[in-house]
């Protein structure tokens, strides 16, 4: 009768196992319940060991044994002989298992996958109390196999899996290393660049006998190179990061070579649809493309990566990009592949286009899964620019862009076009027509605008406005004076824009002109004139059934609302806004909605509702990279600190706030410095101010999020806000222009002269970064 330990050939650990706690315990209770479990994964990700680990757990419940057969060297049709040696027997290795409770661990099966599959059916059918446990980089496919995709190790911290195990490592390869404030936050990206493979972070810990942890980080480019000084007793295919690799291409069929290679053009993911337009060609038929995607998908080479727009996403690995470019670049076929990658997009784009063109009817399911879909692929449209720029040829990168300028501008997407379009705009290629210069020259311009840089707006948009008019380009000209308007404010302009709009046909850009007048209206005080203009913003919105621009007009009207002291109007039109753009990424309508009811929560003395509102709304606007609406954020913050009464978090903010947006304090600053000069003194609040107008927007952000206060200086400094401070008379003007005085009677008043009263009122606009006495009388009633 055989014994258990008979039938146990699990080796000993080498070393000490890291991590995949939960793993294991899941894994457990996995293995009561199934009879075929297949741990599948990329090379080096760690499937042998974690099965090791996992045999050695359950192996008590086996009363019959628990027996390993090593696979990876083994030749076709020597499969069952094998596993029957593994045994201890020559024939049927049925025969010995019989009715006994044993565990059979079939490591690396990818080489032999038909013939493993064929001994586990037929194992599995005789051999009642039998249960298999097999790794491979692809399922087997048997009946009853269970399939568990094995993670990378997690890569959040010091406590993660992936820093532990580097740590442990790296302290075996270098006795005494330890992990410090400096090294923790390189081992963290080092991890991270390294996709947390097992292999390549013990490769990587390795070297630390011979290389700084900075030095590791710095050389990750050359990875294969860098990772090359495994344990010589280690099999030759985990002795070097680039070994892992091959091997698991060297399984691959041509077919699947050819898609591994061309999708290293996708930069961060892709989707069916690119695939088979970029990836098709000689060698792989388009109708090819959907079968060998889903080869690679299930030998762990490809990840499935969430979804883009409803369509599946997909994803390299960082180490199996790096392994297959060089495929690429091999094969003699990048030129042609980066070229239709780029065309791809460019037709993407094109569709969009399509969809808003003015003689269609929008499809708002159709605008939306465009703009998730651009949303999702930030990257490729990036690298697209970039393959133009390298060839010299900007002209499909330009289209592409213009294309999608609404997706670009009107979103609050984080802008990485604006560094590539410049370099786009400044190539000498004379064949790109000149409206297309134009327009793109104006869309850099309106990305400017949307950074906050609004002088190089301005140049870059009268550049394109008189490239268009000089190529008689409508759109083009209405698109420019449209954000000429915005930047200047200027009413004439905004009336020139609107009718350029009208003549154009566009009835997007008509909604974008009525919305400029708006804005204009709106920050001069002349209510009913931008209430009735966000109101034609949401007519043709409405018209066209554009959820973003619908969004937008119920914003402005909300606004509107909130100015006349209507905060149910307010907060009624601020939520429909959101729940207009609930599924798509549209983070500034989204920042300027949650905003909006922050502020309208503030008003209301709701401090908590407006402290949940005004953070989300700035985290958003941090994530999209808006540096105005942080701005914004930020001042809104400075007036709930100051309703909390912590004035000096509240100085801190409007100084960073007024510093970013680049414009002189106003009426709005003055409402958070009055209660701290009382409370804390002008010296302290000047020291304050300093303090805060040198903070970076990120420093500004930590401050609100994390409480990270910046350094005092070392000296104070005179505080820049005294210009925003009325002097006693100024303010005493200031409540009889509230009354509704004029400048003559209130020189009556005063016993002054109505030339000295204008020239106080015009001061006092000046100090208040106002335009309207309305606007004054405003202040003064809400400041008492």
């Amino acid at each position: 009768m055989l014994r258990f330990a008979d039938l146990t050939n699990l080796p000993a650990e080498s070393n000490t196992f890291v991590g995949r706690e939960s793993d294991v315990d899941e894994l457990v209770q996995l293995m009561r319940v199934s009879r075929v479990v297949t741990l599948c994964g990329a090379g080096g990700i760690g499937k042998t060991r974690l099965a090791l680990r996992l045999a050695a757990r359950v192996a008590p419940v086996h009363a019959g044994g628990v027996r390993l057969a090593e696979l990876a060297d083994v030749g076709e049709g020597e499969v069952r002989a094998h596993v029957a040696a593994s045994l201890g027997v020559t024939g049927d290795p049925g025969a010995l298992i019989g009715g006994r409770r044993v565990l059979l661990l079939l490591d690396n099966c990818e080489p032999v996958i038909g013939e493993c599959a064929e001994l586990c059916r037929d194992l599995l059918g005789s051999c009642p109390g039998l249960t298999v446990l097999t790794t491979s980089r692809e399922p087997l496919r048997v009946p009853g196999e269970t399939v568990w995709r094995v993670p990378p190790l997690s890569i959040d911290g010091e406590g993660s899996e992936a820093v532990r195990l580097f740590a442990a490592r790296a302290a075996a390869a270098r006795p005494g290393f330890e992990l410090t404030a400096d090294t923790l936050p390189l081992v963290v990206t080092l991890c991270r660049e390294l996709d947390g493979l097992p292999l390549a972070i013990e490769l990587a810990a390795a070297m630390v006998r011979v290389l700084s942890v900075r030095q590791l980080v710095e050389r990750l480019d050359d990875r294969f190179r860098l990772l090359a000084g495994g344990p010589r007793t280690a099999p030759a295919r985990h002795r070097t990061l680039r070994a892992a690799v091959d091997w698991s291409y060297r399984l691959l069929s041509p077919q699947e070579r050819v898609l591994l290679r061309r999708t290293t053009v996708f930069r961060a993911g892709w989707t069916l649809d690119l695939a088979e337009r970029v990836c098709s060609g000689p060698g792989l038929p388009e109708e090819e493309v959907l079968p060998r995607l889903c080869d690679l998908v299930d030998k762990s080479l490809v990840a499935l990566d969430g979804e883009i727009a409803g369509q599946a996403r997909y994803r390299l690995l960082e180490t199996v990009r790096e392994y297959a470019l060089e495929q690429l670049a091999e094969s003699g076929e990048a030129t042609e592949v980066r070229h239709r990658h780029l065309m791809a997009l460019a037709g993407m784009a094109a569709g969009f286009r399509r969809v808003v063109a003015p003689e269609r009817r929008m499809s708002w399911p159709v605008v939306e899964r465009y703009i998730n879909l651009f949303d999702g692929l930030k990257a490729e449209v990036a690298a697209a620019c970039d393959w133009s720029i390298s060839t010299q040829a900007p002209e499909t990168a330009l289209t592409m862009l213009t294309d999608v300028r609404f997706l670009l501008t009107g979103c609050g997407r984080k802008l990485d076009v604006a560094d590539r379009l410049d370099r786009l705009l400044a190539l000498d290629a004379p064949r790109v027509p000149p409206a297309l210069r134009g327009q793109a020259t104006i869309l850099r311009g309106e990305l400017a605008l949307a950074a906050g840089d609004r002088e190089p707006a301005l140049r870059w948009v009268r550049a394109g406005l008189a490239a268009c008019a000089t190529a008689h380009d409508m759109y083009g000209v209405a698109a420019g004076l449209i954000v000429l308007a915005w930047l200047t404010g200027d009413h004439d302009m905004t009336a020139r824009a609107l009718d350029a709009a009208k003549r154009s046909g566009d009835r997007i850009l008509e909604s974008l002109a009525h919305s400029g007048r708006a804005a204009s209206a709106l920050r001069q005080g002349r209510l009913r004139e931008a209430r009735r203009a966000y109101g034609e913003v949401l007519a043709i919105n409405e018209e066209l059934d554009n959820h973003v621009g619908r969004s937008s007009g119920h914003i402005g009207l909300a606004q509107v609302a909130r100015s006349t002291g209507d905060l149910a109007a307010a907060k009624r039109h601020y939520e429909s806004a959101l729940s207009l753009i609930g599924h798509v990424d549209a983070r500034q309508q989204k920042a300027s909605g949650l905003a909006g009811l922050g502020g309208v929560a503030l008003d209301q003395g709701d401090l908590a509702t407006a402290r949940a509102m005004l953070t989300e709304a700035l985290v958003l606007s941090r994530d999209a990279g808006l540096r105005c609406g942080i701005a914004r954020r930020l001042e809104a913050w400075a007036s709930l600190a100051t309703a909390e009464g912590d004035h000096r978090l509240g100085v801190l903010l409007i100084a960073a706030s007024v510093a970013l947006r680049g414009r002189q304090p106003d009426a709005r600053t003055e409402n958070v410095l009055r209660p701290a000069r009382a409370l804390l003194g002008d010296e302290l609040v000047a020291v304050l101010w300093a303090e805060g107008a040198k903070m970076t927007a990120d420093q500004a952000v930590s401050c609100v999020l994390d409480g990270t206060r910046p350094d005092p200086p070392a000296a104070a400094f005179v505080p820049v806000v005294q210009e925003s401070r009325l002097t006693a008379r100024e303010r005493e003007i200031a409540e009889l222009v509230a009354r509704g005085l004029s400048n003559r009677a209130i020189a009556d008043e005063l016993v002054i002269s109505p030339a000295t009263a204008a020239r106080h009122v015009a001061n006092i606009l000046s100090k208040l970064g106002f335009s309207t006495r309305t606007q004054i009388a405003a202040w003064m009633i809400g400041s008492r």
